[in-house]
């Protein structure tokens, strides 16, 4: 749903806006533009619901001593994870042959450093997304165990929403929402309602129908907890 994606999203970059400075960070402001929130929006969150252990624009020591940086890298237990975004012009017509022959062999130390590389056009993210998602689905598969589903995973924004309900110990409305993410109220309303039906958040009130206040399920409290 792209609401949530949008919160999510939101979130993820402020997050990671957070732990940065310097170049890092300005890499981040500047690099992280239409291509590479297209194929989070296209091929990741379809894929995971989650941002989790996903770096945008990470920074990585170049194999000259200096340093690069990836279009996002997923880095978990001993997975590293590069993927690249890549659009024709980029690399067909606008660099030189000693500029290609560098991209390559920077590649090349990537994978001896202990990276997995994945890339993908532009164009593939844009106009076939599912079969991108069936690459990423299946090269993550042995890592992650891809047979529990997307939907158990809690993505950082449920994270922040169901740590506020439990260290409050109180019922969770649409204004609490709006408080702990900043965001506008129509967003946390339908935040809440895909919480709702992901069984994470139950009515904490008398109505069905319309809910207004919700707590977190038994089951997603052992899980917070556990």
């Amino acid at each position: 749903m792209k609401i949530e994606f949008e919160v999510a999203h939101d979130g993820f970059i402020a997050y990671h806006t957070s732990t940065r400075k310097g170049d890092s960070l300005r890499r981040l402001l500047e690099g992280h533009s239409h291509a590479e929130k297209l194929f989070l929006l296209q091929v990741w969150w379809p894929s995971f619901k989650h941002f989790n252990d996903l770096h945008p624009e990470y920074e990585v020591k170049d194999f000259r001593d200096g340093t690069r940086f990836l279009d996002f890298a997923f880095i978990k237990h001993t997975l590293k994870l590069a993927i690249q975004i890549d659009g024709f012009t980029t690399h067909a017509s606008q660099i030189s042959r000693s500029q290609f022959s560098d991209h390559l062999i920077r590649q090349n130390h990537l994978i001896i450093d202990g990276w997995k590389i994945l890339r993908f056009s532009y164009d593939d993210i844009k106009d076939r997304p599912r079969m991108c998602q069936q690459i990423l689905q299946q090269f993550m598969g042995p890592y992650l165990g891809m047979n529990e589903g997307p939907v158990k995973v809690i993505s950082y924004v449920e994270k922040e929403i169901l740590r506020y309900a439990i260290s409050s110990n109180n019922v969770l409305t649409t204004q609490d929402v709006c408080q702990v993410l900043a965001i506008e109220a129509q967003k946390a309303r339908q935040l809440l309602k895909v919480m709702h039906e992901k069984n994470m958040l139950e009515s904490a009130g008398k109505g069905t129908q319309r809910i207004r206040c919700y707590r977190p399920t038994a089951e997603i409290l052992q899980h917070m907890m556990g």
